[in-house]
């Protein structure tokens, strides 16, 4: 839940400032994972980027877990000519909020990532090969969840030498991971930082998330998630991004791209007037963004994704109270006050059960025009209380 920064915000906006640092695109491999779920995948590859430097002790490392939408580039450049830094490049680096003087910051691709055609991007999922068959997985890929990309990541701190974080700082989807992280391996996890996040799928959460699935599903290239030999589901592909981001942004923003952008809204109606094949200037702004973004997607990563949002509940214990009683991160809720895709309730309700558990607990709400996109391109509102927070 969700979506990666879905670059149109900050490539509007120009909220982030560009950050110098270069960085690499590194590449953990597994013989074998077993699921949450008790499945086993062979010959796992996962990619992961990391800012500063690990201290001798190993003690230094903070794991920022991604959104739904994100890789694991969280910040700095593979170039120094690329035109956009890593999502949360305003809040990484050197002086930054998350100090790269003093912390080793490491990003993780998750697993069923949904940019699989991005050569940016290592991740394994139904796209890959299955070394059993010599074909794309499509959905006999086992279903996956928020635990597993939690435990991917654990696999790769461990064959780093690291055997505790200094915190966990997640957005959207990367908020399950980083508080899930603090429910399930407690001893870990000192702080936690929960951006425009919530503690569990509700059912008003889950029945949005499907409605991302849907037109996938309905695309004929889809067949059943079979299409790798064939044209994929780009149709269906671009009306879920349609939806993803119309939700991850408020109607402020777009009120305000109509209005302020080249777009000829005059004309728009009139054509839409006469011929019912035309669209609203809006829609078709919307559209070729994610038009733009579906090239480097995967229908059946998208499918995969969903149904591992729908799946989570903080500690994979059947219910939010019981799988945070183990907690012992002090943690930090930073929800955006006008969000329609993880509303504000969710990040309140795992807040107050942390509270009501006797566990350390702030909630303070980010503000700004972009929705849900607020915990990433204006993250930086809250940068002095991140570093205060993790300072502690």
């Amino acid at each position: 839940m969700l979506y990666k920064s879905i670059a149109l915000a900050c490539l509007l906006l120009s909220a982030a400032p560009q950050g110098e640092t270069l960085v690499t695109k590194q590449q953990f491999h597994a013989d074998t994972f077993t699921t949450f779920g008790g499945s086993i995948i062979n010959d796992v590859k996962i990619g992961y980027e990391s800012y500063g430097k690990l201290n001798k002790q190993k003690d230094n490392a903070i794991l920022i877990t991604h959104y739904f939408s994100a890789n694991s580039h969280a910040a700095g450049k593979y170039a120094s000519d690329d035109p956009q830094a890593g999502y949360w490049d305003a809040i990484i680096g050197p002086g930054k909020a998350i100090d790269t003087d003093h912390y080793f910051v490491i990003s993780v691709d998750s697993l069923v990532n949904l940019n699989a055609n991005d050569p940016n991007t290592i991740t394994t999922g139904p796209a890959s090969i299955n070394p059993d068959t010599g074909k794309p997985y499509g959905l006999s890929f086992p279903v996956v969840t928020i635990r597993d990309f939690v435990n991917i990541q654990k696999a790769v701190l461990e064959s780093l030498g690291i055997k505790q974080l200094h915190g966990v700082v997640g957005a959207s989807m990367g908020s399950m991971q980083a508080i899930d992280w603090a429910a399930a391996y407690p001893d870990w996890v000192p702080r936690m930082i929960s951006v425009v996040g919530s503690g569990e799928t509700d059912d008003w959460s889950s029945s949005l998330l499907e409605q991302w699935a849907i037109p996938i599903r309905l695309d004929p290239n889809w067949q059943q998630g079979d299409y790798y030999a064939s044209s994929p589901p780009l149709e269906g592909l671009t009306a879920a991004l349609m939806f993803i981001t119309q939700a991850a942004l408020s109607p402020e923003f777009f009120n305000q791209v109509a209005s302020t952008s080249d777009i000829d809204h005059q004309s728009s109606q009139q054509a839409i007037l006469q011929d019912i094949h035309q669209s609203p200037a809006i829609v078709r702004w919307l559209r070729e963004r994610a038009q733009q973004r579906a090239r480097l997607m995967d229908a059946n990563h998208l499918l995969y994704l969903v149904r591992a949002n729908q799946l989570f509940v903080a500690g994979h214990q059947g219910e939010l109270a019981k799988g945070l009683q183990n907690v012992k991160a002090k943690s930090l809720f930073l929800p955006a006050s006008n969000d329609l895709l993880l509303m504000p309730y969710l990040a309140k309700r795992a807040h107050q059960t942390l509270l009501a558990l006797g566990k350390q607990s702030e909630l303070i709400e980010l503000e700004g025009n972009l929705g849900h996109l607020n915990g990433v391109s204006l993250i930086s509102q809250q940068g002095d209380k991140i570093k205060q927070f993790l300072a502690q």
